[in-house]
């Protein structure tokens, strides 16, 4: 490998480098913002979580909106351990 094709590769990863740095800047700067404008939000959702609460990393506390009723859903392995009415 000559000396030309060894400074072509190294400027090559320095320019990709960079541009990867620069995109994530731009991420960080403009993409909430951006991501917010391409999500389409409807306003007519019937499910909808209102709270989660972490437990212990196999289990959560999930309360849900449906339809103007809210359920209490315990989750854990993959699985809905306990669905209760929650109260109001």
């Amino acid at each position: 490998m000559d000396l030309a094709a060894l400074l072509r590769a190294f400027f090559a990863l320095i320019l990709t480098l960079g541009l990867v740095g620069l995109a994530a800047v731009a991420l960080r700067r403009y993409g909430p913002d951006a991501m917010a404008r391409f999500t389409v939000q409807k306003k007519d959702r019937r499910l909808r979580v209102v709270e989660t609460l972490v437990l212990d990393p196999s289990r959560r506390v999930v309360i849900v909106a449906c339809d103007g009723r809210e359920r209490l859903l315990l989750l854990g392995e993959g699985k809905v351990v306990a669905d209760l009415d929650a109260p109001r």
